[in-house]
């Protein structure tokens, strides 16, 4: 396969650190006094777990590409971007590596983007391009493309030639990043982080006032500094008696981390970040204000109010760039979504019931659903009137099983 030029520079530009045109452009340090960048925010476990849930769970269910029936779909297996989004879009990426990849810019940057490669008049593989290296830009005749940035200069790409994957947004052109928008909270996370390591790292004498009433000379001075950092500096040393001489006193001035509410503010900052995403604190491993009977909900409420969206993103954006002609518009790309909203087997029995009941789903429907192979006579559909299969309508066909007569017969014999 002939890599277009973009998809020659994949390896070098997967290597190269986007913070270093972050900090040129933007003002990236927090009022806490840390300097917040996308990949310095994935260094606190919090964002870290929350773009790690969003991004594998869209990576790991299957996206299916389609074909519009009279009466439904089927899964358009011929039709060459099928393989492309289901099983590889490039030689060098899975389909979960591709998409987990380019959810977790999405995430981080607000943009996620992939130079489409055209043959034979249709795609044939997605090459991904980091959202530090790219510009969407709209000409003189308001006709959108990208600007890539590269070792050799600037390409500018036409909007088809490009997969955007946009976040939340103002200006419709591109996604906002959520670290930059939130770089106070992360910021904090970081500081407390800091607080914490230093704080142990020093050991528990730090902050502490020597106070000498006859006072020291210059060379008594530096032998006491270096004897008490040799002796009581470092977590190792960090609860040795300490000895004291010619009346000195020591007092301890820093406030100790409890009175501080560190633990408090580590806690809360979990939270908050968990907010900025939109993931159930219980995803990323916070459960203090998880239950039995929530955790289930809540489960269901990240489907519906924190993936969907981001799976509609998706569907459109492939669907528009990658379905392109008059020959695809019968075609479109879908999400299997059913096993994310799967409940417990009580719920899931209780709900195959009474869709069963009532017609709409068949055995070979649920079993389906179950992950099961179908069943020989598995797809009729039955009604509640005695439970005969609902194309029979009020009379039994001329022709049946013999089964199903000595059913008929059953159910005669008892009324």
């Amino acid at each position: 396969m002939k890599i277009p030029f973009l998809g020659r520079l994949f390896e070098k530009r997967s290597e190269e650190q986007p913070e270093k045109g972050w900090k040129i452009f933007t003002g990236n340090r927090s009022v806490a006094g840390i300097s917040v960048t996308e990949n310095s925010a994935m260094r606190v476990a919090t964002v870290y777990a929350c773009i790690r849930v969003l991004s594998w769970s869209l990576a790991s269910l299957p996206l299916i590409t389609y074909k519009r029936l009279e009466r439904g779909k089927e899964r358009a297996i011929t039709l060459p971007i099928y393989n492309l989004l289901h099983i590889s879009p490039n030689p060098f990426q899975t389909s979960f590596i591709f998409r987990s990849t380019q959810m977790a810019r999405a995430c981080g940057w607000g943009n996620a983007y992939a130079e489409i490669e055209f043959a034979n008049g249709g795609p044939v593989a997605l090459w991904p391009i980091p959202p530090w290296h790219v510009t969407p830009k709209l000409n003189a005749q308001h006709e959108l493309y990208y600007t890539v940035r590269t070792a050799t200069g600037d390409i500018d790409l036409p909007y088809y030639r490009m997969l955007h994957i946009q976040g939340l947004g103002t200006d419709g052109l591109k996604g906002l990043s959520p670290i930059q928008m939130a770089k106070e909270s992360i910021g904090l996370s970081l500081a407390a982080e800091e607080f914490g390591a230093r704080f142990l790292g020093e050991g528990a004498n730090s902050g502490l006032v020597v106070n000498v009433p006859s006072g020291l000379s210059d060379t008594a001075f530096e032998r006491l500094k270096t004897s008490f950092k040799e002796s009581y500096s470092g977590l190792s040393k960090a609860h040795r008696v300490m000895f004291l001489e010619e009346n000195m006193k020591v007092e301890k001035t820093t406030i100790p981390p409890d009175q501080a509410q560190f633990l408090e503010t580590r806690k809360f900052q979990v939270r908050e970040i968990a907010r900025i995403f939109n993931v159930p604190p219980h995803m990323i491993g916070d459960l203090e204000q998880a239950t039995f009977s929530n955790i289930e909900h809540q489960a269901i409420e990240f489907v519906v109010h924190t993936m969907r969206p981001w799976f509609v993103n998706w569907e459109q954006e492939l669907s528009r760039k990658l379905l392109i002609g008059a020959a695809n518009q019968n075609y479109f790309v879908e999400f299997l979504i059913d096993g994310l909203l799967r409940g417990d087997s009580i719920s899931r029995s209780q709900f195959y019931n009474q869709m069963f009941m009532i017609g709409a789903f068949s055995p070979n429907d649920i079993r389906e659903k179950e992950n099961l192979n179908p069943i020989d006579g598995g797809d009729e559909y039955y009604i509640p009137l005695n439970m005969q299969p609902a194309s029979w309508g009020s009379q039994p066909p001329a022709t049946i099983g013999v089964a199903s007569l000595k059913l008929l017969e059953d159910r005669k014999r008892s009324k």
